[in-house]
């Protein structure tokens, strides 16, 4: 039996938005792309490296390319790893193993051989399709994996012939960007180019699938920050489920480009789950083109490539908000299309929205979610412009519960552990009963690891992760909070606090610091803490780097950061 969940959030919705979505609205995303792929077609469904691909050359290219691994003969829900970054090959092979009735098992393209080995051992996964760039990785591994079949795609795929050619002439010889590999052919294992593979599927018919709401369709892996990576399953349900909730979300505010067809910037790695629903698979179902950035570091190459487009949605994360909106040629861009800036995967920074806002006009509007909930779970509304230091409100056909260590809920305005039930929570950690029984609740919510409160009109704010937060003579400290506030001075560009062991105190703050101004000194960063904390929350350490240790998401990882303090 399921508890009854206070709902105040719901007062608060802006008009236009339901109390449910309709997360039944396809029983697939097999439906849900198909769907597209009908209504769309003539559209651009991506633009790379200023070469584009309509709706209906995805549907070709991914029919034929499922066709091909059908061809293979494994069974149906046969795991298949994707390798890559951001380029038309992986929008090509999500829908094309969908489509086959297999799983896609999205893996970082950076990992290293321990990690890339761990991720194909425990998935299972039989294909791989990698990127070239990234085969001597796994080169590394592939013996002591299940793969059997190897796709090698190159990065001048699907960019039309003399395009094609030459980007890899460049990435291959000139910049040397691919390293020699020899992938070992063994016991059966065969590789196969990515092109090879599409032409020799679009000569065998793709048989179509029965795919049920309840079939896995992603294998999304934890960033493994605290622990052990692990496969959160997220069924066809979950993910249709969450494209339904944005939808209802977003459509009001997007309903403002009115019938121009919506351009939405994919900087964010698909690999992850954030860029994974938000930009490819809810941009599919809006018939938006996807202006997919390979590699988002490059911010001269990437405002570059903003500059040739009207962009009406940015998803994000801080870090990156950040690096543009102090880019004076950012500056410079039309932002009068822009109508959404979404905000995820760490905490947005108040220095950093109002800098965004300044430049763009667009306010960065802060969510949260987790691999696990695929992802969205919260958001604050988009009409508003001041940046309110919450994650917002739950999304439609969304439960949340702050609960302490005995799993009880708290009183209005105490923190607790966010709680999330919905639709779009994973049925659980892949083959990890173990793990699933730690995170679910018996009335069916998945606790988030994450420290929150929510006011009494619903908005949540998060405190910390409760293995971030640092005990400081028996009071706590959470880093989120001490880097909101460093990150306001004007002569800091980013920041990170940990906590080290400390004799007196058990733990003490511990500040790395990103200068923006070279004249910034140690005193100044003691003396602004001074005014702005109590005494048990000032950093007793303070340390500059050059710049800061960051996922492929861009997010900070302070676990590096506490190895070497």
């Amino acid at each position: 039996m399921q508890a009854t969940v206070r709902t105040p959030w719901l007062e608060q919705y802006p008009p236009g938005v339901p109390a449910q979505a309709d997360v039944l609205a396809y029983r697939s995303l097999n439906d849900l792309l198909e769907s597209a792929f009908r209504k769309y077609g003539k559209r651009d469904a991506l633009c790379c490296m200023d070469s584009r691909l309509t709706f209906r050359d995805v549907d070709e290219l991914s029919a034929a390319f499922g066709a091909w691994l059908q061809s293979l003969g494994f069974e149906h829900g046969t795991r298949v790893a994707v390798m890559m970054p951001n380029v038309p090959q992986y929008m090509v092979a999500i829908a094309a193993i969908l489509r086959a009735g297999h799983v896609v098992v999205n893996v970082n393209p950076l990992y290293t051989a321990r990690e890339l080995q761990h991720q194909l051992q425990d998935s299972g996964a039989k294909v791989i399709i990698v990127l070239e760039n990234f085969a001597h990785t796994l080169e590394e591994v592939l013996t002591r994996t299940d793969v059997q079949h190897v796709v090698l795609a190159s990065m001048g795929e699907l960019l039309g012939f003399w395009r094609g050619r030459l980007v890899n002439f460049a990435v291959r010889h000139v910049r040397k960007m691919v390293p020699e590999f020899a992938l070992p052919l063994d016991e059966g294992r065969t590789v196969t180019r990515f092109s090879d593979a599409v032409a020799a599927g679009s000569r065998m018919p793709m048989r179509r699938v029965d795919v049920s709401a309840d079939d896995v369709a992603f294998l999304q892996y934890t960033g493994g920050t605290t622990g052990v990576s692990k496969g959160a399953t997220l069924l066809h349900r979950n993910v249709v489920a969450n494209i339904m909730q944005c939808e209802a979300w977003f459509k009001p505010m997007l309903d403002k480009v009115g019938d121009q067809q919506l351009t939405v910037v994919c900087a964010l790695p698909l690999y992850h789950i954030f860029a994974l629903t938000i930009c490819a698979l809810m941009g599919a179902h809006f018939g938006a083109m996807n202006l997919l950035i390979p590699n988002p570091r490059d911010i001269p190459g990437l405002v570059n490539t903003l500059s040739k487009h009207r962009v009406n949605m940015f998803p994000a994360v801080n870090t990156l908000f950040n690096a543009l909106a102090n880019d004076p040629d950012f500056g410079r861009l039309d932002f009068s299309g822009l109508v959404v800036s979404n905000g995820g995967g760490m905490a947005v920074q108040r220095a950093t929205a109002e800098k965004w806002l300044k430049v763009t006009g667009c306010p960065v509007v802060e969510g949260y979610g987790l691999s696990e909930t695929s992802p969205v779970a919260t958001s604050n509304r988009l009409d508003v412009h001041e940046f309110s230091g919450t994650i917002g409100l739950p999304v439609p056909s969304t439960e949340i519960a702050i609960r302490d260590d005995d799993g009880r809920d708290v009183p209005v305005g105490e923190s607790g552990e966010i709680c999330i039930r919905g639709p779009q929570v994973m049925a659980g950690y892949w083959q990890r009963p173990d793990e699933t029984a730690k995170v679910m609740t018996s009335d069916g919510f998945f606790k988030s690891g994450d420290v929150g409160v929510m006011d009494e009109r619903g908005f949540i704010r998060i405190v910390d992760r409760k293995k971030d937060m640092i005990l400081v003579s028996g009071f706590n400290v959470y880093p989120t909070e001490i880097e909101q506030v460093v990150s306001l001075h004007p002569g800091v560009l980013e920041c990170a606090a940990v906590g080290i062991a400390d004799e007196k105190s058990g733990e003490a703050v511990k500040l790395f610091v990103v200068k923006n101004d070279s004249t910034l000194s140690e005193d100044d960063i003691s003396s602004y803490c001074r005014d702005n904390f109590t005494a048990y929350k000032r950093p007793k350490y303070i340390e500059f780097r050059d710049e800061l240790p960051k996922s492929n998401v861009g997010k900070i990882l302070r676990r590096e950061l506490r190895t070497t303090a």
